[in-house]
């Protein structure tokens, strides 16, 4: 399946477009939130030349064909308040990994979850994924939280399959199966 022009996804209160390196000064901002990010699974980036290389891998997994990400730009101000997206897509084996995060002030709103719905909706549908899966620290209840509302299913733990910030991390392995999505989005 070849994508010729990267998928613009709109929701009630957000607009998900490609990132570009305009958004380096919202990444940094992000990114740089030392207690914020301490389960994004990287460390936390300390200028904003790293900004600018987040902004480059993010548009290269495109152009790549591995996956997409999408910069989460509020409709109210126009401001980019987070990313989500599908990554690491296997194409034959139909599945692919999902990430997200969003800044500080704009948390437990409902924002990314209206986010993924969308890009979910997109994996399944257009992109023709079977499974997505996601991968959280055990100690991240908001985004178990939110994974588990939106379907995803506790499967085990990968052993310290992380490193950052000194040590190695164990993270909790979630997935959403096609028809189990289906079945959300159709309120079942």
């Amino acid at each position: 399946m070849m994508i010729q022009h990267f998928p613009r996804l709109h929701t009630p209160r957000l607009h998900l477009r490609e990132v570009r390196s305009s958004d380096a000064p919202a990444l940094f901002a992000i990114h740089s939130d030392v207690e914020w990010m301490r389960w994004y699974g990287v460390d936390p980036i300390t200028d904003l030349s790293q900004a600018d290389q987040l902004a480059e891998l993010f548009a290269g997994w495109f152009h790549a064909g591995t996956g997409f990400r999408w910069a989460l730009e509020r409709l109210e101000d126009r401001q980019l308040i987070g990313t989500c997206g599908l990554f690491r897509w296997n194409k034959s084996w139909r599945n692919c990994v999902i990430g997200y995060e969003i800044e500080r002030a704009s948390a437990s709103q409902g924002y990314m979850r209206e986010a993924l719905t969308a890009v979910l909706g997109y994996g399944f549908n257009t992109m023709h994924l079977h499974r997505v899966q996601a991968e959280t620290h055990p100690d991240n209840h908001a985004s178990i939280g939110l994974a588990t509302r939106l379907g995803f299913r506790f499967e085990g733990l990968h052993r310290e399959q992380a490193y950052w910030a000194g040590k190695f991390h164990d993270l909790r392995c979630y997935s959403l199966l096609e028809q189990e999505w289906r079945a959300v989005a159709d309120g079942s």
